[in-house]
């Protein structure tokens, strides 16, 4: 257990100001950390996608957990996926149809295992969480079929009936699916603060200001709050 396990209000430094976090009242989401996203051979990495920024996420992110779990705050992880048949893709003519099946959502392919996948599919190696962030018994797995994490899911109703009202945020990818449920969550009135460390952005990463730190400052100057793993961790640590 950590020193501060027991302590049932934190206060974590952030931008634009320090955050005071009630224990009881908050959970660390796990955004999108999955194998097509985040593992070599995934969709995003055979693709020609660079998934190194979200590989770097990983270890602080597990480090993170490990924290909160002793500390007992509930995890809640979320998980990009769609049914066998594709019927939660969207209509013929929808973007989030169109895009996805440009990116080979549905194609079969083969695991590094050697066994049977499909491209963000229910119930596959490639929408496992990865192996090194597993779910653990009591953690909450909810599959979503759009970028925000709330849309046409339960998870706004498993937060409420859990009385929680503040969010710390891991995940992938920043300004995608992270930035998304943080915007629905920010109009549903919880606190939102984003561990900058703990997430990654493939989009735009070779410009001189990336699609990271746009989402990083839109976060910080509208929607929340944004930190690193580093200041959760030391709040949790104080005693």
């Amino acid at each position: 257990m950590t020193p501060n396990a027991g302590a049932r209000e934190i206060t974590i430094d952030a931008n634009p100001q320090p955050l005071t976090l009630f224990l009881p009242r908050t959970a660390v989401i796990v955004v999108d950390m999955q194998n097509d996203f985040v593992s070599n051979e995934g969709m995003f990495d055979l693709t020609g996608i660079d998934i190194s920024s979200v590989q770097k996420a990983v270890e602080p992110i597990r480090k993170v957990l490990l924290a909160a779990r002793n500390a007992q705050i509930k995890i809640v992880y979320l998980k990009m996926a769609y049914r066998s048949d594709l019927c939660d893709l969207g209509d013929a003519d929808s973007p989030n149809r169109v895009r996805h099946l440009h990116l080979g959502v549905g194609q079969p392919t083969r695991t590094p295992d050697g066994r049977e996948g499909r491209f963000l599919v229910r119930d596959t190696w490639n929408t496992d969480v990865i192996d090194a962030l597993l779910p653990e018994p009591g953690d909450l797995v909810l599959y979503k079929h759009r970028f925000s994490g709330f849309y046409q899911t339960g998870l706004h109703d498993l937060l409420q009936k859990a009385g929680i009202r503040n969010l710390v945020f891991t995940g992938c990818t920043t300004n995608v699916c992270v930035d998304s449920t943080i915007r629905d969550a920010m109009y549903r009135d919880y606190s939102c603060v984003l561990l900058a460390d703990c997430t990654g952005e493939p989009i735009g990463s070779d410009l001189p200001r990336s699609n990271h730190d746009a989402a990083l400052l839109a976060i910080q100057t509208l929607f929340g709050w944004v930190s690193h793993s580093g200041e959760f961790l030391r709040a949790l640590q104080t005693p």
